[in-house]
């Protein structure tokens, strides 16, 4: 699907796709992330061949009224390994883990565990929006994966301590959004209109790039490289050069930011509250 604020080219045609997938191999890369709500990601990457790499999917929401819901579960787990053309999953998320805390939530945590217990997935787990999602459902389910953003910009999840919590747990962490869907890859006349109520933190942004000498891209992975309690950094690429430019980031050293180059408002650091003109 066409994904990414700063996305100029839409979908990622298949050829692409492949020799992405094939330069991540060359270098070390086995995790893939994707979900059965991201357009054809499944279908793509069954086609293109992933039984050899450690895949992590989601399960959309269950229905509501849903009357059975281990089999829902269970036949959107198979849909998603028959899209992917894998026997078994590296990992299943739910990507609305709130319903944990509805009604139905023991009935849709203890489906899960079957699924990993069946064999369908070797760890389970949940794809968050924010720290304060765990503060309830940390207290009432344990997970072998939990997936979060962390970004410059968006701090909170090392800044709660649910970072530090995790790690402690046992949980696998893997952090996404390391550019805030391409926002602080932007150049300062390219961001759109509706986040100019920020300006303030964006000269700041611009101006500190400019004085350390880095380029938005290397600074955005040294940071996510520089935490330590982080097992995986889900990057989103839409041709080989920008994976390229990734890879070349990785050599950066530790960098010292501002601590106010931060924000906690959830309308600038989830994107999913973003409300922009033109978008479908």
């Amino acid at each position: 699907m066409r994904y990414g604020v700063a996305n100029r080219v839409g979908q990622v045609r298949g050829s692409e796709a492949r020799r992405i997938l094939e330069r991540a191999r060359t270098v070390g890369m086995d995790t893939l992330d994707t979900a059965a709500a991201y357009g054809t990601s499944e279908s793509l990457l069954g086609t293109l061949g992933v039984a050899d790499w450690i895949v992590v999917t989601k399960l959309p929401p269950v229905p509501a009224g849903c009357q059975d819901v281990p089999g829902w579960m269970r036949s959107a787990a198979e849909g998603s390994l028959g899209r992917l053309g894998v026997a078994r999953l590296g990992g299943l998320l739910l990507h609305a883990p709130l319903q944990l805390l509805g009604p139905g939530g023991a009935a849709i945590y203890a489906a899960l565990e079957r699924l990993r217990a069946a064999g369908l997935t070797q760890r389970i787990g949940i794809s968050v929006y924010a720290p304060e999602e765990l503060e309830a459902l940390g207290a009432r389910f344990h997970f072998d994966i939990v997936q979060a953003p962390l970004n410059i910009l968006d701090r909170r999840l090392a800044a709660s301590g649910w970072l530090d919590r995790l790690h402690a747990a046992g949980v696998e962490v893997h952090v996404r959004s390391l550019f805030l869907q391409g926002l602080l890859l932007m150049p300062a006349g390219e961001r759109p209109d509706e986040f100019s109520r920020w300006q303030p933190l964006w000269d700041l942004w611009h101006g500190w790039l400019a004085a350390s000498g880095l380029t938005a891209i290397q600074a955005c992975v040294a940071f996510a490289a520089a935490q330590s309690h982080v097992d995986r950094a889900v990057v989103g690429v839409d041709s080989l050069r920008q994976l390229e430019e990734i890879l070349a980031a990785l050599s950066r050293d530790r960098i010292e930011l501002p601590p106010e180059l931060a924000s906690d408002e959830p309308e600038l650091v989830d994107p999913s509250r973003w409300r922009l003109r033109g978008a479908a």
